[in-house]
């Protein structure tokens, strides 16, 4: 097949740090060349890929100092995406809605992967006005708050299975916290969960500018807290021995997550995840296996020595199973193949309409036709 992905420029793909949606680009690019593809990703110049790169911002856009306003680049990629689309066979979005009204006319041979939350107002009407662009949902919860759009099915986002390292026996003696600093991830409540059960904690999130008052005023104080280290953002390759050393992960958030990068990076280091009940937590935790799910920081409390002591084999396991790049390219593949076949049976179907009927509907004539 030829198939085009389109990611978000604000981080190149791979991402040099923070940046799981073009983390997730790239291994579905590489799977699928892997699998014999013809692809070509529209990102920033400075990705690397082996697929074929079309640069559409000269760098990740938020590495430009001088960066006001990301629009206009979106626009630029949305054309040479247009131009060169009669080439792919589908062409799969990962930059919300941007291409909805351009790509509606080959609405079937388009696909757009909803990376984001969608409990947004007006999300509503948009996806009611756009109900033929086929959409993938990253877990099921994701579609709450929008069940009637157009979804074609859900795919778990997936890992190279050689990238992270499982690592059996930690040593590390610490819990970890992974992600961005944001009220919506609450790292408060893992500082909190830790202090309470004297264990040290080790942070390691990026700050976004949206976010650095939160940060300044809400976190700073608290990481006085005996035991507290907060290391900043760190890079792929440091992330093996920082999951792989802890004893678990802490996953405390307060939002309609709509996947979660960060808990199966741990569990492929066999690392075990606590999570709180919110968005696809549930679903990407098997509780009692890879680590357990709470409602409330009592059941927190209780849980955690739980999960540190869960068997870290059997959590690589199933990160194997259910959460490998291969099986996500696999799935995508079958939703594409999905598109290819109901496209060419919509364009036989109109082929096969006789001249007849509608040379007389063009004449305003009503008679009856029949084949």
């Amino acid at each position: 097949m030829k198939i085009a992905q389109i990611a978000p420029l604000m981080e190149s793909v791979p991402p040099r740090l923070y940046g799981g949606t073009e983390r997730i680009v790239s291994y579905l690019t590489e799977e699928l060349v892997g699998l014999g593809h013809n692809v070509t990703l529209f990102a920033s110049a400075d990705s690397v890929t082996s697929a074929t790169l079309v640069g559409c911002a000269q760098r990740a856009l938020r590495l430009d100092p001088e960066l006001r306003d990301p629009i206009p680049y979106y626009m630029l990629m949305m054309d040479k995406v247009r131009r060169a689309a009669q080439q792919f066979d589908v062409l799969h979005f990962h930059i919300d809605h941007f291409q909805f009204p351009l790509f509606r006319d080959i609405a079937g041979r388009t696909l757009t992967t909803l990376h984001g939350r969608q409990d947004i107002p007006e999300l509503r009407a948009l996806y009611a006005g756009f109900d033929d662009m086929p959409l993938i949902s990253i877990s099921d919860a994701q579609r709450a708050p929008i069940p009637h759009a157009n979804f074609v099915t859900t795919v778990y986002h997936g890992l190279p299975t050689n990238t992270l390292q499982p690592q059996l026996h930690p040593r590390g003696g610490y819990v970890a916290f992974l992600g961005r600093i944001s009220p919506e991830k609450r790292p408060d409540r893992a500082i909190a969960l830790a202090a309470t059960l004297g264990i040290p904690l080790k942070i390691a999130a990026k700050v976004d500018r949206a976010d650095e008052a939160y940060f300044r005023e809400q976190i700073v104080p608290l990481l006085d807290t005996p035991g507290v280290e907060f290391i900043g953002e760190i890079s792929e390759a440091q992330k093996s021995d920082f999951l792989g050393e802890a004893s678990a992960l802490l996953f405390p958030i307060d939002w309609p997550e709509p996947f979660g990068l960060a808990m199966i990076e741990a569990m492929a280091c066999g690392t075990p995840v606590l999570g709180f009940r919110h968005g696809s937590v549930p679903e990407v935790i098997d509780n009692g296996v890879t680590g357990y799910v709470v409602d409330t920081m009592d059941e927190a409390v209780h849980a955690l020595p739980r999960t540190m002591m869960l068997d870290r084999s059997r959590v690589r396991q199933r990160f194997v199973e259910r959460f490998s790049a291969r099986r996500m390219a696999m799935d995508y593949v079958k939703v594409y193949r999905s598109l290819m076949n109901r496209s060419r049976a919509g364009r036989q179907s109109a082929e096969e309409v006789p001249l007849a009927p509608i040379a007389a509907a063009a004449l305003g004539d009503t008679r009856n036709y029949v084949d």
